[in-house]
């Protein structure tokens, strides 16, 4: 599909429908192009409560579009391939994690926004990259259960004092997969390069890095960087929005295919479709919404 023509009838469409496109930073590269916003997890949970428009159209994994429908139970929100889902958020199920608040009643449980809303519901308050630790921080209780990610919780860990933190045993496979070897090897073959990575990398690669953040807080660190060479420690479809902010700047992937395949599902032909048919509209039970906006809620309001 041509470039101009695609933008063309998205804008259409949009005008059309009374409809606003929220995308996140690892979507295909054209479709943030013509997002109403492109942002990380905690940006877009932010523009969900805020955007105008009858229908939202979210371009990322189908948690992060059930996270735009908590938040607006009154809009229709849709998602352009509704199988594109996150191995991450699938490593916490809800029964378990109703088993070990059964079992663990002083523990406060910390959800990662990569988690279903089931998980959401049973949390007391949700997170993300950018602001997990502050979160963690302003809890009252000594004992957190962090769910599902294990490298983003060790994270937090590594940086809260006085309290003990529990790791779930998830992790993000595209993340996870960065080894210290490749780290090391990036960094040698680039040595004037500053190398920046996601806290959802493991510890060991973390520990070589020259700056550690979320996707946002990697876009600010990048834009007033003085470096002219940077290795990047997370999806490949950040550097799309980094080359924008910073064309003098030479990007480069920490390894070749730094790419969440879930998220590339969403294709600038199925957002057509969706827009084009209203389909694929995502819906969450009121009773799992209303445990699930609560621990949402609480997030942004500790933001």
């Amino acid at each position: 599909m041509e470039r101009e023509v695609f933008i063309d009838r998205v804008s259409e469409l949009k005008k059309e429908k009374k409809a606003v496109i929220l995308a996140h930073y690892y979507v295909d590269g054209l479709i943030q192009d013509v997002a109403d916003f492109v942002g990380d997890s905690l940006e877009l949970a932010r523009k969900a409560k805020e955007v105008d428009g009858e229908i939202i159209l979210f371009c990322g994994v189908y948690f992060m579009a059930e996270t735009a429908k908590v938040l607006n139970p009154d809009r229709k929100v849709l998602i352009p391939y509704y199988k594109a889902g996150c191995l991450m958020a699938d490593m916490a199920i809800a029964e378990e994690l109703k088993e070990f608040r059964e079992n663990n009643p002083d523990y406060t449980v910390v959800t990662y926004v990569n988690s279903s809303a089931g998980v959401k519901a049973l949390s007391d308050v949700c997170c993300t990259s950018a602001n997990a630790v502050k979160i963690v921080e302003s809890l009252e209780g000594d004992k957190i259960l962090f769910v599902p990610d294990r490298n983003l919780g060790s994270f937090v860990a590594e940086k809260i004092k006085g309290k003990e933190v529990k790791l779930w045993e998830g992790y993000c496979p595209v993340h996870q997969k960065l080894n210290p070897e490749q780290a090391r090897r990036v960094k040698e073959e680039n040595p004037d390069a500053v190398f920046v990575v996601h806290p959802e990398c493991r510890k060991e690669v973390r520990d070589i890095a020259d700056f550690v953040g979320s996707t946002s807080q990697i876009v600010k660190f990048v834009k007033g960087t003085d470096a002219k060479k940077v290795i990047v420690g997370t999806e490949m479809g950040t550097i799309h929005q980094l080359k924008k902010l910073r064309p003098d700047v030479e990007f480069i992937p920490a390894y070749p295919d730094f790419i969440c395949d879930q998220m590339k599902m969403i294709t600038p032909e199925r957002v057509l479709r969706a827009l084009e048919r209203e389909q694929f509209e995502v819906s969450v039970p009121e009773e799992v919404a209303e445990g699930a906006r609560r621990a949402i809620e609480r997030m942004l309001e500790r933001s």
